[in-house]
Parts: C-alpha cells; sequence; structure tokens
C-alpha cells in the first residue's frame, strides 16, 4: 500500500513543507516568513494559526486534495529526553510542545500542527527523532562534575535516517550494527550508534565537540570562566559566541565551508582553520571508535559539508583505520520524516509511546 504524507518543517523564518507518496517527493514549498510578521506573535504557539493558514494557502493554491492524505507528520521540537523513534502526537506530547519543554524553537510547532491538521482530516500524526533523542549510556552521562551532566541534543533526525539507509542497503538490520555517524552543517555532531542506539554523542547545539561553521564546541573551561566574570560581556553575548558567531564565524569570518575550501590553498588562515576543523572531527571520530570498542562496522558521513571530497579525504586520512567509509551528503529532512511515518504505518517499526 502506499502513504501519502503531509510533512511540516517549521523554522524560523520559514515552514518547509512537502507532499510525498511513500518516498517519492510530489512537491515541496519553503513558505518565507518576514521578521515584521514572525515579530506580531508574542510566542512561538501564537504563530500556530498564522502558519496553518499559510500551509492551507499553498496546498489549496495546488489543488492538492487534503482527503488523499494518509498520515501528517511534524518535526519534533524541543520535547524532554526521549528514545529515537516515531511518536504519534499525543495529548501529553502535545502540551510539551506547546510549553516548550526544553525551550522555545519553531519546530515546536512541526507537531502541534501536524496534530491539528491530521485531527481534522480524521487521520493520524507523528513527529519523527527530534533533536532531544536521549539514548545515552550512563557513563556518558558524567562529566566530571554533578552540576553539569552531559545531555544529547544532536542531529538526530539525520543521523537516525542515514544509519537506517546504510543498513538496508546492505541487507543488514540497523539494531546489528556499530556505527560511528558524522553530521556536518552548520553544526557538527558525532554519534555512536551501539546496535540502534545512540549511546554517545557531542551536544551540537550549545558547546560540546569540534567546532563548525557557526559553532564554538569545546573550550577551554578555565579560559570560559574567566571570560564569563570579566564583565565585558553579558550572558546573552557568551552564548552567542557559541552558538552563532563561533567556529569559521569567529575565525574567517564566513559560515560557509565552501569559503575556506576555495581559499584555503593560497590563504595561511583559512588553511590553518580547515586543518583544525578536521583535526577536531577526527578526534571525536576516534572518541567514538573507543565508545564502541573498537569493533565499528561503518563510519557515515552526512550533511552539507559531506558534499567535499576535500573534507571527506581529509578525514579518512586521519580515521580511515577505524572503519570503511559511507558518504550521503547533505540531509533531507522531509524524506527522514516520511520514513519515519511509513515505518510505522506499515508494521515495520511499532510507535513509540511519549
Amino acid at each position: 500500500m502506499a502513504y501519502t504524507s503531509l510533512i511540516l518543517n517549521p523554522g524560523s523564518t520559514s515552514t518547509k513543507i512537502g507532499v510525498m507518496e511513500d518516498e517519492t517527493l510530489l512537491f515541496e514549498e519553503t513558505l518565507r516568513h518576514s521578521t515584521e510578521e514572525i515579530s506580531k506573535y508574542a510566542t512561538i504557539f501564537d504563530q500556530k494559526d498564522f502558519r496553518k493558514d499559510v500551509i492551507l494557502s499553498v496546498l489549496k493554491e495546488k489543488n492538492f486534495d487534503l482527503k488523499t492524505l494518509d498520515v501528517v507528520v511534524g518535526r519534533g521540537g524541543m520535547l524532554k529526553p526521549i528514545p529515537g523513534g516515531t511518536y504519534p502526537v499525543s495529548d501529553a506530547l502535545l502540551e510539551d510542545l506547546k510549553i516548550g519543554k526544553q525551550g522555545q524553537h519553531a519546530s515546536n510547532l512541526g507537531g502541534i500542527l501536524a496534530k491539528e491538521i491530521g485531527d481534522e482530516l480524521g487521520i493520524p500524526s507523528y513527529i519523527v527523532d527530534p533533536v532531544v533523542v536521549d539514548e545515552l549510556a550512563p557513563v556518558a552521562r558524567l562529566s566530571g562534575h554533578p552540576l553539569f551532566p552531559r545531555t544529547s541534543v544532536f542531529h538526530a533526525l539525520n543521523q537516525k535516517a542515514v544509519a537506517k539507509r546504510y543498513a538496508k542497503e546492505t541487507g543488514k538490520k540497523y539494531e546489528d550494527l556499530n556505527l560511528i555517524v558524522v553530521h556536518m552543517g552548520g553544526g557538527v555532531s558525532v554519534g555512536a550508534h551501539d546496535h540502534g542506539k545512540v549511546v554517545d554523542v557531542n551536544n551540537a547545539l550549545d558547546g560540546d565537540g569540534a567546532f563548525s561553521p557557526e559553532r564554538t564546541g569545546r573550550v577551554p573551561s578555565g579560559a570560559l570562566i574567566k571570560a564569563c566574570f570579566s564583565g565585558k560581556y553579558t550572558e546573552q553575548e557568551v552564548y552567542k559566541m557559541f552558538v552563532g558567531n563561533g567556529g569559521l564565524n569567529a575565525y574567517v569570518n564566513t559560515n560557509d565551508m565552501r569559503d575556506v575550501l576555495a581559499v584555503k590553498d593560497t590563504d595561511a588562515k583559512n588553511a590553518e582553520v580547515f586543518d583544525a576543523f578536521i583535526y577536531q572531527v577526527a578526534k571525536d571520530m576516534g572518541e567514538m571508535a573507543t565508545v564502541l570498542k573498537g569493533k565499528v562496522d561503518q563510519i557515515i558521513v552526512t550533511g552539507g559539508i559531506a558534499y567535499s571530497e576535500v573534507v571527506i579525504n581529509a578525514l579518512k586520512e586521519r580515521t580511515a583505520w577505524i572503519a570503511d567509509f559511507t558518504v550521503y551528503g547533505g540531509e533531507d529532512e522531509l524524506l527522514a520524516l516520511a520514513q519515519g511515518a511509513i515505518r510505522v504505518l506499515s508494521g515495520e517499526e511499532k510507535p513509540m509511546e511519549y
């Protein structure tokens, strides 16, 4: 049976939607929202009706019959820590999206809108592998001080999707494999997938692991403490150093690795920063190899930066001894969300309970 799904992926100033028949994209649209439009609303939840009207208007313009849909799937938001999987949007899940259990983010609207549209059509609504997926091993949670436990916030949707894609393409089960998955985009996350569970991963959102185009990653804690109490910076300014203005932005004033690659052979500063990026990502991969006790079936590299053969070859120079590489450039979130729903609707996976 073919399943037709409406996929909703809200961002801070846009809402990306797609309609898919099984894994085939029928059409997609990125609906842009101006700062003036968004600023009218005091909270993320207050934007719900505005965004819903825009979505339904576009579907109407395309003469798409909503009654042909089998399911609505939304991007998962800042919920409580949960295991990976596909979750029906229950009342409890919906309430935590509304209040922003771990923070206010536009992605919270994904499940909210999916639930409302799905209920009106009498069809199920789901979210799939939100960023708060937490399958850390107990030992991975200890940071060195009980006030600062390690937490799991990473590119769960894409990491899980490419891991399952690799398993399917090789005729294996995700739950039977040990994988290191490296996502390199605006943020970088490196995860150890141990028989279907991400037992260790850096917090890619706010300050762990390798630096990225926009994020600082881990820094010497003593220097950070001094900066925080120097009186020169507000809390918001320090946070912005780590999320938004860090990494490539801080060193060479760009958040696009392609800019660095274009000049690294002629510009010493860009060459140094590129080498440091590769060095740090490779170190994280080495860490995850020890988490898996050296038993790694495959390294999977994904995200926008994975399109670069220069980056991939540089990583291989440092880490090919761990395992062979499989590269899936970019990230197809619409497809990943649809696949999560299909696995449940077809009976391949059981739905998770929030």
